[in-house]
């Protein structure tokens, strides 16, 4: 008879569809409140992967904190996830983790000072053992609004982009068309983080997603601003860059839709681009990944990852050096964090969309 802990972790995979394998990692049982969301993941150089998400009672409890999970090289059991960084007099949110290429892993996330996230700053910590000791905290900004969400990129000329977004003062329900997305970028061997241009549209947009497609030519897909009802319709927001970042086009409809939810969009070491995005206007369900070979003027085929009377959000994705993809999302009203496995000839082999 098989121990009960390989007979859970069986138990939590479940075949999606042909070829794509998930996961339920932690949801309401495990022991940092029963709110969990959004999910980010990140490979280290070691083959390990880290899972960081932010939990507590609610999105605006005081006592959230920062929580990260590991999954050894090799193994099959996620960590109990332990506290990482948390505020002892305010709210903490979004949390992003990343490796950069000297090793050291970042973990960027928000501080809320006030009642909304237009109030929040941006801190960041940083591990020197791959996230297994962490640096004291440090604000990276003190602009009011600044937010993270997306993992940072290299560019071809070295630099560092880390997307960000300025949430502006309004109701908790809606995006107020003030809105706008941007990044910080750095350069190796230099101290700090300067800003870039804004990426501006007619409802606002958020929480930007951007791709280098040749040098200096980069690609970005942001959460459509507006409303949620019915009536509404929206689509993802893309922008371009011709000078590597430094400024941005205005924001542009796509033919996507998007319910003003989070996506995802990354570069492959195929030269595809990758999208996980929510194909509808009004509900953040289907999950769907989606490939294109052209930069993301058309994705050829597509494929749900996650579907249901449910709400599958905010994924975050990184491919590893065998080539399969992993995405983290939540579900479960944000009480549960997901994984889909999968590779490129996975979505391929359903142009559908099914």
């Amino acid at each position: 008879m098989l121990p009960r802990c390989v007979l859970m972790w069986l138990l939590a995979l479940a075949p999606a569809a042909a070829g794509i394998v998930t996961e339920r990692i932690f949801g309401p049982e495990v022991p940092t409140g029963s709110y969990k969301h959004p999910a980010s993941i990140c490979a280290l150089d070691n083959g390990d992967l880290l899972l960081v998400y932010y939990g507590g009672e609610g999105e605006y409890a005081q006592s959230t904190a920062l929580f990260l999970s590991r999954l050894p090289a090799g193994g099959s059991r996620w960590s109990e996830p332990r506290a990482v960084a948390r505020d002892p007099f305010r709210s903490t949110g979004n949390g992003v983790c990343w490796q950069d290429p000297t090793g050291r892993v970042w973990l960027f996330y928000v501080i809320r000072f006030g009642e909304t996230w237009s109030t929040s700053r941006i801190a960041a910590k940083v591990s020197g053992d791959r996230g297994r000791t962490w640096s004291d905290p440090g604000l990276l900004s003190l602009e009011e609004g600044w937010m993270v969400r997306g993992k940072p990129i290299v560019l071809s000329t070295g630099r560092w982009l880390l997307p960000v977004y300025q949430e502006v003062a309004g109701s908790r329900e809606r995006v107020e068309p003030e809105t706008s997305s941007f990044f910080l970028i750095h350069d190796p061997g230099r101290s700090g983080w300067r800003p870039s241009g804004r990426i501006r549209s007619k409802n606002g947009n958020l929480q930007p997603a951007p791709v280098e497609l040749d040098p200096g030519r980069l690609l970005a897909f942001c959460r459509r601003g507006g409303g949620y009802g019915p009536g509404e319709r929206g689509f993802i927001v893309a922008a371009e860059s011709h000078d590597g970042g430094l400024t941005w086009s205005d924001g542009r409809d796509t033919d996507l839709p998007n319910p003003n939810s989070a996506v995802e969009l990354t570069r492959l070491r195929s030269g595809r681009l990758l999208l996980v995005y929510n194909p509808s206007m009004h509900r953040r369900t289907p999950l769907t990944a989606a490939l294109s070979e052209d930069g993301g003027r058309t994705w050829k085929w597509r494929r749900n990852l996650a579907e249901g009377d449910d709400s599958f959000a905010y994924p975050s994705a990184v491919q590893t050096p065998d080539g399969r993809i992993h995405v983290v999302y939540t579900s479960g009203e944000r009480t549960v964090v997901r994984r889909a496995v999968f590779r490129e000839a996975d979505i391929m082999a359903a142009p559908n969309g099914r």
